[in-house]
């Protein structure tokens, strides 16, 4: 009754109790679903999450100019060069990111519906937000993690992730990297009626849209223009998809949606010999590339995280600018901030010296930091799995066998991710097995990469695939 096999197989049944959504009403044609119509169903509406974020204590957090970066950049970029650079600091949420957001939409509705409790399974410093949040609306919370290899050996970050969520009074369960995580994940939901607090599910992303907005309208008030170009840390896809509908919902039709990832190819997410040789837990491009790629590989049926209908550009950094970066901020800025949460940051650096003086750059969050968290424990413990840790050129280092700092500021730098390749790879998985496809599905799919539908359809013939 409980083998794995067997919880798999109910898997559908488990999440929609979980849940209580019924994805099947939005489905259309052979592939797609009507994306939008399930958030504006589902979701809530602006002006509601605003209310709810409000009464929990979450958002509203201060957009800072970094001036001091930003002189550094200008003094690295050719004439004329050289973006100011500001930064919304969500590490003042009551759980110390942004993800405090989507928590709290998600903590809220479950109450709303009379579930007895909320569950996580996230290694990251979601587990941190849902735990916060169900503090403040007296549920009980479970947060599943995976935190060890074989050896029994945990990442002091997701340690330090598993500290916080105990300080806010979830049951933490700990489990060793592979497949048993969903699959006791699965069962916990089934025996305890909790909700699925998923990061994934619209409440979820409707929770970041009010991150966006706050963006638009900041910039706006302060500056009188709309920011020229957002600059987001990738992952799962939830943060570059909430934050560009909230702008969109500004009227921010113009501005740059940038996602960044660290690179950490070669990397495999699942291995319990690479577990413990990367240095972050999200935001990286073993999130990052596979969920552009196939965003509904998820804890739910349809994942309202669409990260390349919103992306006009991804890059990558490599770990060590990331640290180089946090150093910067701390040293520059006096702003001490996890390393996870500057991804974006190191890329902006970058980006903003191709931008003119009189544009504006937002980096779109930080992260709290804490004991595990701090650059000098994950490069200790980085060193004692046997990755070379020193400075020099970024563009030498190899994840999992070495993390170059840069030595110098000049060094620092982003290496594009074609859109074009990942769009592809999109719509192979998306009509794999099939020759034709109708027009309902032509048109979803146009909108899930982000072209027009002549665009797509010639990808598609150039894969086999004739679209009515």
């Amino acid at each position: 009754m409980n083998s794995y096999a067997a919880v798999m197989a109910r898997r559908s049944e488990i999440m929609r109790a979980a849940v209580g959504i019924d994805y099947d009403r939005f489905e259309t044609g052979q592939i797609g679903f009507h994306y939008q119509e399930m958030m504006a169903q589902i979701g809530y509406e602006p002006a509601a999450v605003e209310q709810i974020q409000d009464e929990l204590g979450v958002g509203k957090t201060p957009l800072r100019e970094l001036a001091n970066v930003t002189e550094l950049v200008r003094q690295l970029a050719p004439a004329g060069k050289g973006a100011r650079i500001l930064l919304k600091d969500e590490a003042l949420n009551p759980s110390g990111s942004f993800k405090a957001r989507r928590a709290a939409v998600s903590v809220y509705h479950a109450q709303q519906n009379g579930y007895p409790g909320v569950i996580s399974a996230t290694s990251g410093n979601y587990g941190a937000a849902v735990a916060a949040m169900a503090a403040r609306c007296r549920l009980p919370c479970i947060v599943v993690q995976e935190v060890f290899d074989s050896r029994g050996v945990g990442q002091p970050e997701i340690i330090e992730k598993s500290r916080r969520c105990e300080a806010y009074g979830a049951e933490v369960i700990q489990l060793t990297v592979g497949p048993e995580l969903f699959y006791v994940f699965l069962l916990l939901l089934e025996e305890t009626g909790f909700f699925n607090a998923s990061l994934y599910t619209p409440f979820a992303i409707a929770g970041i849209e009010t991150l966006g907005m706050e963006i638009a309208r900041e910039v706006q008030a302060r500056y009188h223009r709309q920011p020229d170009m957002v600059v987001v840390t990738h992952a799962g896809g939830g943060n570059v998809t909430g934050t560009a509908r909230g702008l969109r919902r500004c009227g921010c039709q113009g501005t740059q949606v940038v996602g960044v990832s660290v690179d950490l190819r070669g990397l495999h997410m699942a291995s319990d010999r690479d577990f413990n040789r990367k240095s972050f837990t999200t935001g990286h491009t073993g999130f990052g590339v596979p969920f552009a790629t196939w965003p509904d590989r998820t804890d739910v049926p349809r994942n309202a995280a669409r990260p390349l209908r919103y992306l006009q550009h991804y890059v990558t950094v490599t770990q060590g600018e990331v640290f180089y970066a946090t150093e910067m901020l701390a040293q520059l800025e006096g702003l001490e901030r996890g390393p996870a949460g500057n991804t974006a940051l190191a890329a902006a650096v970058v980006l903003a010296q191709e931008l003119d003086r009189d544009q504006i750059l937002v980096v779109q969050e930080t992260e709290y930091t804490g004991a595990g968290k701090h650059p000098t424990a994950q490069l200790a413990f980085a060193r004692q799995n046997g990755v070379q840790v020193r400075s020099g050129d970024p563009r030498t280092s190899v994840p999992g066998a070495s993390i170059i700092i840069p030595s110098q500021p000049e060094l620092l730098g982003i290496k594009e991710v074609e859109l074009g390749q990942l769009r592809r790879s999109y719509l192979r998985k998306a009509t794999q097995g099939r020759s034709r496809i109708d027009r309902s599905d032509l048109e979803f799919l146009a909108a899930e990469v982000g072209l027009g539908e002549e665009e797509t359809r010639e990808i598609l013939h150039g894969l086999g695939v004739t679209a009515q």
